[in-house]
């Protein structure tokens, strides 16, 4: 299977939203990318073409973003592309969507005061309860199970789930590692 991988730089234009699910806290926002180019006639720089594009954001980079990035940021986006799909009233609708692997301010915009994550140091669970699974806890590795929050559904994932995960992972086991300079 392969992946559209892509990298954005624009600027947030709506504001993050953080959603807990039970498979885990998502936040979305959207992006505008405006292409400039140099016009001669004016000798200066002009805008071109824009790209609008949503963001969702899964895990830890999911409350990372949502503590850290506001409506009007200048960011950048690395994920992988997808096609949301959808019916409506129109018809079949479908509009473009980065599942992000990374989201960073633009430095060239300004600049940021940085902090790590601080992770929790969680006790060892008693022996009659198994440990906790990942998947279903929020970023910070505690808390009520999220399938727990809603009585209707299961912590088991559906095909699609179980499908859409796998090649997740198989998109981010293809990235190469970053070059250190």
């Amino acid at each position: 299977m392969s992946t559209t991988e892509i990298t954005v730089t624009g600027n947030v234009v709506t504001a993050p939203t953080r959603t807990r699910t039970q498979h885990g806290s998502v936040t979305n926002f959207r992006v505008a990318s405006t292409e400039r180019r140099y016009d001669s006639s004016v000798q200066g720089f002009v805008d071109g073409a824009r790209f609008f594009v949503d963001v969702e954001c899964w895990g830890e980079l999911s409350g990372n973003v949502s503590h850290s990035v506001s409506k009007g940021d200048p960011v950048i986006v690395r994920g992988v592309l997808r096609t949301d799909e959808w019916e409506s009233d129109q018809g079949r609708r479908s509009r473009p969507k980065v599942r992000a692997q990374a989201v960073g301010l633009d430095l060239g915009k300004g600049t940021v005061e940085f902090r790590k994550t601080q992770r929790a140091a969680t006790a060892a669970p008693p022996a009659d309860e198994p440990p906790a699974d990942p998947a279903q806890r929020d970023y910070t590795g505690g808390g009520t199970p999220l399938y727990e929050l809603d009585p209707d559904s299961s912590p088991a994932d559906s095909a699609l789930d179980t499908t859409l995960d796998g090649a997740l992972d198989e998109a981010l086991h293809a990235l190469p590692e970053p070059a250190l300079r």
